[in-house]
């Protein structure tokens, strides 16, 4: 197992500057991969064989459309939030750095990510043309945290690095002061001061994902963000964008998920959210964040599982399957996701329809 090698003093001096807790060194002490998913019910049994066909031929399209430079085909070239989804789907099948038939293409993944640094740690490749570079920050992030100590050591080394600084960032983004509506959260600037579901649903995961790694990521952090996501919830139990209305499955999924892996597992109002989605089938009600929706409510609705994961992934896979192309893409996504492109859309899908292989960590019931 690898070590985090993160400086104490350091982090010290950060935190002192920012008045954020410091991160220090972290033992990495899961192990690579867990299949000991549980056993589908005979409704989704069906859909074993169907599954990996499809995520097979989706990570091939991937593979193929990696670019020299290790980011991954996109209309906004080197987007470092793009190659991180990317870099993870092919995690999520059980695939590692440096092994197998897609070892090198998840290395240069990682690869590319880390030369997209900034020296404030801002994990983005063209920070000027980004209305929202936290995006990228929150994703390359949790991507790095989750490839922790499955890596060479000279990688591990750059990953440990680079993950201190981009850590410390989110930390010291969150300290902004801000509106008290807005307290806890994060949103497209590492500056701004004020927050939305979407853009701290990515930190929340990192930091998540860091904690989990064994990383003292300050508890206070966690529990702030929690208490950001939960004043988004709406009446009827769905959650909001950046205030409790307007709520979206795209939009409550995040919140269900952030949930369920801070501290609310089975908790009424995560069973509420779940509820809400089931409520608000059809899959096509993701609108302009279909992907989006896709990825967050298969992560949050697995989580509660049950009934809520056996009616989510039933509808979710029948969609998934009939709608892949022979390529074994996914069409790039409508309104919003649509800049993001095919590769995006295809590792997106992967993320959501492979949950129940428990492969990446934070992830993990």
């Amino acid at each position: 197992m690898s070590r985090m090698d993160v400086s104490n003093r350091s982090l010290a001096r950060a935190v002192r500057a920012a008045a954020a807790a410091a991160l220090a060194a972290a033992v990495i002490t899961w192990a690579p991969a867990n299949m000991h998913a549980d056993k589908p019910s005979a409704a989704l049994a069906k859909y074993d064989k169907p599954l990996e066909v499809a995520i097979g031929k989706a990570l091939a399209y991937l593979a193929k459309n990696q670019q020299p430079d290790g980011s991954f085909k996109c209309p906004m070239p080197g987007n470092t939030a793009v190659t991180s989804v990317c870099v993870m789907a092919f995690l999520a099948k059980g695939h590692t750095p440096g092994a197998g038939p897609y070892g090198k293409v998840i290395e240069r993944g990682i690869d590319h990510v880390l030369k997209c640094q900034h020296a404030n740690g801002l994990l983005v490749s063209e920070r000027g043309k980004s209305h929202g570079p936290m995006y990228s920050h929150g994703t390359s992030t949790l991507m790095l945290s989750e490839v922790s100590g499955m890596v060479d050591s000279e990688r591990q080394a750059r990953i440990d690095k680079a993950l201190s600084k981009a850590l410390r960032l989110i930390l010291v983004a969150q300290k902004i002061k801000k509106h008290p509506p807005h307290a806890g959260g994060w949103r497209y600037q590492n500056t701004s001061g004020d927050s939305d579901i979407s853009c701290t649903g990515w930190q929340l995961m990192a930091l998540r994902s860091a904690r989990n790694n064994g990383a003292p990521v300050p508890k206070e952090a966690i529990e702030e963000a929690v208490k950001y996501v939960l004043g988004l919830r709406c009446p009827d139990g769905g959650f909001g964008y950046s205030s409790p209305g307007s709520p979206g499955i795209a939009r409550t999924g995040t919140a269900l998920l952030c949930l369920e892996l801070c501290g609310k597992h089975g908790d009424p109002v995560t069973k509420q959210a779940g509820d809400w989605i089931i409520k608000h089938l059809p899959l096509g009600n993701g609108g302009g964040f279909l992907y989006y929706a896709l990825y967050y409510c298969s992560q949050g609705m697995f989580q509660l599982g049950g009934d809520y994961w056996q009616r989510w992934a039933g509808e979710m896979y029948e969609m998934m399957i009939k709608r892949q192309r022979p390529d074994g893409s996914w069409p790039q996504g409508g309104g919003s996701e649509a800049p993001a492109g095919p590769c995006y859309s295809t590792a997106m899908g992967v993320l959501a329809m492979s949950v129940s292989y428990r492969q990446l960590p934070i992830y993990q019931r």
